[in-house]
């Protein structure tokens, strides 16, 4: 009578999970070279093979067109030549880094004379489950690589393309470099039964991390049986402060939003003391309209609109929530700082927001009162990134608070254990 395995019996996305276990069990104990030397040779062959990976990702950005697909969210799905060599060059930046694994966290010797040590190692298996940005793919290969750990990546259908062709080029390389291909999976299958089975897989896969909307986080953070690192949605603020520099707010603000608007860390939403609105809002709402972007306005802020080359409507409640990742911003007319905090506290998805102002009790007590990963202090909100912060290219910004906030890079894709070493020590 013959035994089957258990893998015979399972479906392809646990198939998949089954053997990205078994690669990050060869992965855990690689030196750091075995790591950069694979990672280099990603970075190599994603620049040899760019035609290859523009050419699919044409197909899905004419696809994304045709279904009225909004032209911030076709910007974070288009790669170009200059791009894809950018994400290479992300790679090897990950390379150069330092190896997490294998630190001590912190150790000493007891009194008993055990020698106690607590090290980093790798999660394991991380499932990443995200939107239609191809360059996650790459960035999260190239993170877990690093850190030992084994990836299995669920893009949208939307990038399906472009991350085939991706995950292709990366398993070559990875697999040329001695070091196990199945390490890099994309989920088999296109239907969000795909995943389904993918949060359902505890035991084999020891993480999630959404990245996307607020929807696919959502569904994830309620629905997944997995442990779950959740990174939000990006509703980040920008208060204007009574004591503000004109020409900083205007560049300030106008890079916060206008300079990428498809990122989780543009800015959504205006804020502006009172004090300063008549000679700062005519600037701003002009500044605005030379970017292209819509102002959702509060009827204070409708005021000083009237002479503006600007868009403007009126703001719903909606507004207010949400992450528009499009040309647009909402604005506000506020009483005073701690007013500015109230707004954020109900509103934010506690991301990034920033304060604008050249007295330092303001932005002292702005960053005591804000609860979000990144405050910023006369500084766009556009500086919340992995690369930004020099962490190299980041697996996500968690706004949890569990485990890891903010940009995550390659510490925190790892865990720990404690190696005890004694000399026939027994416990009495």
């Amino acid at each position: 009578m013959t035994t089957l395995s258990p893998y015979d019996s399972m479906s392809p996305v646990n198939q998949a999970a089954y053997r990205a276990k078994g690669a990050a069990a060869t992965l855990a104990p690689l030196p750091r070279a075995a790591k950069d030397d694979a990672l280099l040779a990603v970075a190599d062959a994603l620049e040899v093979r760019a035609s290859e990976i523009v050419e699919a990702n044409a197909q899905d950005v004419a696809k994304a067109r045709e279904a009225g697909i909004s032209e911030g969210m076709i910007d974070r799905l288009t790669l170009t030549p200059e791009r894809v060599r950018a994400i290479a060059s992300d790679v090897r930046d990950v390379a150069a880094l330092p190896d997490p694994v294998g630190e001590v966290v912190r150790g000493s010797t007891l009194p008993n004379g055990i020698d106690l040590r607590q090290v980093r190692v790798p999660l394991g298996v991380v499932g990443i489950i995200y939107e239609g940005r191809p360059n996650v793919t790459v960035d999260a290969a190239a993170l877990c690589l690093k850190s030992g750990n084994a990836v299995l990546l669920r893009g949208s259908s939307s990038a399906y393309r472009s991350n085939t062709a991706l995950v292709r080029v990366v398993r070559d390389a990875v697999g040329g470099a001695g070091l196990p291909a199945d390490a890099v999976q994309l989920v088999p299958g296109e239907s969000r039964e795909s995943v389904r089975e993918l949060m359902r897989a505890r035991g084999l896969v020891d993480v999630l991390i959404p990245r996307g909307g607020a929807a696919l986080i959502n569904t994830v953070v309620q629905e997944s049986i997995v442990p779950v690192i959740e990174t939000g949605t990006g509703n980040c603020h920008v208060y204007v402060d009574a004591d503000a520099d004109l020409d900083t707010a205007v560049e300030i603000l106008i890079n916060s939003k206008a300079q990428r608007v498809g990122v989780c860390n543009a800015a959504e939403t205006l804020l502006v003391h009172q004090d300063i609105a008549p000679a700062f809002l005519p600037r701003a709402l002009d500044a605005l309209a030379g970017a292209g972007i819509t102002v959702h306005a509060d009827e204070r802020v409708m005021a000083y609109a009237k002479d503006s080359a600007a868009t403007v409507v009126e703001a719903t409640t909606e507004d207010w929530e949400t992450e528009y990742l499009s040309h647009d911003i909402a604005a506000a007319v506020v009483d005073s700082l701690d007013r500015a905090v109230e707004h954020i506290r109900l509103w934010t998805s506690g991301h990034t927001e920033a304060i604008v102002t050249t007295s330092q009790q303001a932005a002292r007590r702005f960053t005591q009162l804000v609860d979000s990963t990144t405050v910023a202090v006369n500084a766009s909100t556009r500086f919340t990134d992995g690369g930004q912060f020099g962490f190299g290219a980041e697996i996500g910004i968690s706004t949890q608070k569990l485990h890891a906030r903010g940009p995550m890079g390659l510490p925190e894709l790892t865990s720990t254990k404690y190696i005890v070493t004694g000399d026939g020590h027994v416990r009495r």
